[in-house]
Parts: C-alpha cells; sequence; structure tokens
C-alpha cells in the first residue's frame, strides 16, 4: 500500500511479498476485505495511540485539541498507510462491529472528549460538541491530510504544503465556534 496506495493492495501481491502461494493466505485471511479490516484495526490503534501520547501531555481543552491535530498529521506524514487505514482514511473496514467497539471507536470517543472539555471550559460554543462540529473537524484535518499525501506525500510535516497549514486550518475551526456565539448564534 505504501507503494501502490490503498486501490494497488491485492492477495496475490501480499502472498508473493510473503513467500506464500495465495490460498495459504486464506488461512489467515478470508478474503481482502478481511485484510482491510486488520488494517483498519491496526492503523485505527496507531492513530489512537498517538492521539492519546500527544494529550496526555497537554492541558484539557484547545491545547489538548491542537496537540491532537498535531499527533494526527505527523503520523500521517511518518506512516502514510496507517493513516489510510484508520479513521477518516481511503481504507475502511467492512467490519461495522470493529468501528463501533475497536480502536476507532476509542479515537472517537477520545476526540470527542477534547471537544467537550473545550467546550465545558468556555473556549468553543456547544455546536463544536456535536456531531457536525465532529465532522467538520474531521473535514479540516482529513482534508488537509488528503491533499498533502497526493500532492507531496514525501514532506515533513512541517514542510509539507498542506500540513504546516493545519494549525491555522484548526484556528479557523476554533474561531467558526467561538465567532457564532458573539453573533448569537445565527
Amino acid at each position: 500500500m505504501a507503494e501502490r496506495g490503498v486501490a494497488g493492495l491485492s492477495l496475490s501481491e501480499v502472498a508473493r511479498r510473503v513467500g506464500v502461494r495465495q490460498p495459504s493466505l486464506y488461512k489467515h485471511f478470508a478474503s481482502l476485505h478481511a485484510v482491510y479490516d486488520e488494517l483498519f484495526r491496526q492503523g485505527a490503534e496507531q492513530q489512537l495511540e498517538a492521539v492519546v501520547r500527544a494529550v496526555a501531555g497537554c492541558p484539557p481543552g484547545l491545547p489538548a485539541l491542537a496537540a491532537a491535530v498535531e499527533a494526527i498529521g505527523r503520523l500521517a506524514m511518518t506512516e502514510p498507510s496507517s493513516v489510510s487505514c484508520s479513521p477518516g482514511g481511503r481504507c475502511q473496514s467492512s467490519n461495522r462491529q470493529q468501528r463501533r467497539s475497536g480502536p476507532a471507536s476509542t479515537w472517537s470517543r477520545l476526540l470527542r472528549g477534547v471537544l467537550t472539555e473545550a467546550v465545558a471550559r468556555g473556549q468553543l460554543t456547544a455546536a463544536a460538541d456535536s456531531d457536525e462540529g465532529v465532522a467538520l473537524l474531521s473535514i479540516v484535518v482529513s482534508g488537509a491530510l488528503t491533499q498533502q499525501m497526493a500532492n507531496e506525500p514525501r514532506a515533513s510535516y512541517e514542510g509539507g504544503r498542506f500540513t504546516s497549514l493545519m494549525p491555522r486550518a484548526l484556528s479557523m475551526f476554533v474561531q467558526h465556534f467561538t465567532a457564532n456565539e458573539q453573533q448569537g448564534e445565527s
């Protein structure tokens, strides 16, 4: 996947690279979708670990949110395939139960908790801690990462044309969810 992208993954190529015949893979994975499910689980786990580490060393609220977004961006630039197969990535799990109860679900609850804390501290309006707010945050982060990976996949986080803008994009998100309150949440 690192060489050819998500669409380039095939069981025959996996078998060739690990030195087994393709039918032998079926002892471990029932289908290509099962491989995607495992990659999704691993990607979500890596992203969760990165965000947990980043948030643990920060004050709650907006500093934790900024640290979480940066951790996701840095992981994307150092482990692009892990982010491709994580919440919001191009390779999604077909296992609905895994999406609801696995690392992706924990990651989602953690991010939602960071937003909830920012709202409780008066740093963001209540609308930020809604499904729409979470979706907008996801769009901001995944949009920057998608553009970065499509245009400069080998750049550093700081040097990337799009990842270097992630703090400004997050600032726009924050401004949106603070300005609305000042305007009577119209």
